[in-house]
């Protein structure tokens, strides 16, 4: 199994620190080969930032386990689309990372500055994960937004998560969805599914509570929808503090799909991607 989004660090107060080591030992016990661990560099969400450097360097201890992305929030500097970006993501590219993420910026998903660093994904050929909800990457309801970012950086893989994004695997989005965890039977017109046959360029992390409870909100829709859009699906937890739960990991191992689209959704897309 490859993780496609872990964390480590300190990132909320009071709970505990998760070094890399800490992390690996956890991987053992769960059985998970290799993880992406995500840079928090942006302030809303977390109480702490876990900076670029620092998972460059914890990840350099365990070169076959852990995988290093990026961070930069689009806001530094003079808060411009015109700062070079590339320049400053290329940098930690050539120390080893291989994407960008955690995303967790507290603008419209196609906010100018964060197209920037889009299309500099792009140009160097690493993938980017968004985090989308009511105060982060944000976007109307049926994400018209995502998708003028989709068009405007075809050469950038896309790689969504978090409440709004999995929120829009059924029809019937409501607002108050986009930072919520929706019980209801899924309907026809998800805009997920929408995304997967229009885009090639777009993926699906399926880790942390909001893809579990799109998966599970309506179980025979999950099955089906796991078996369908099984290139375009990434198994990852999440994981950021110990004894944190993660029952993604045995619905994966147990939801009856075939073979084929298990071993694609625990680890051949996340070695496509990331060229491992």
């Amino acid at each position: 199994m490859i993780d496609i989004h872990t964390h480590i660090g300190k990132i909320r107060y009071r709970e505990p620190y998760l070094t890399a080591g800490k992390l690996v030992r956890w991987m053992d016990r769960k059985g998970i080969e290799k993880a992406v661990v995500l840079a928090i560099e942006n302030p809303e969400e977390l109480d702490y930032y876990v900076p670029s450097p620092y998972v460059l360097k914890s990840c350099r201890r365990y070169p076959d386990r852990l995988i290093p992305f990026c961070n930069v929030d689009p806001r530094i500097r003079n808060s411009s689309p015109d700062t070079d970006f590339r320049s400053i993501i290329g940098e930690y590219v050539e120390q080893g990372a291989k994407g960008f993420g955690e995303c967790l910026a507290g603008l419209p998903v196609d906010d100018p500055r964060l197209m920037a660093i889009h299309k500099a994904c792009g140009e160097l050929g690493i993938p980017i994960l968004i985090h989308m909800d009511y105060l982060r990457n944000t976007d109307k309801v049926g994400l018209p937004g995502l998708e003028r970012v989709l068009q405007a950086a075809p050469e950038t893989t896309f790689i969504l998560h978090a409440t709004h994004w999995w929120a829009e695997i059924s029809g019937d989005v409501r607002d108050e969805d986009r930072g919520g965890y929706p019980k209801r039977p899924v309907t026809p017109g998800g805009k997920v599914d929408y995304f997967f046959q229009t885009y090639p360029n777009i993926y699906g992390d399926l880790s942390a509570s909001s893809g579990y409870n799109a998966l599970t909100r309506d179980p025979e829709f999950g099955r089906q929808f796991l078996e369908r859009n099984k290139d375009r699906l990434l198994f990852g937890t999440d994981y950021l503090k110990p004894r944190q739960k993660t029952p993604i990991i045995d619905y994966l191992k147990t939801v009856d799909i075939s073979e084929e689209a298990r071993q694609c959704i625990l680890h051949k897309n996340a070695e496509r991607i990331l060229n491992l």
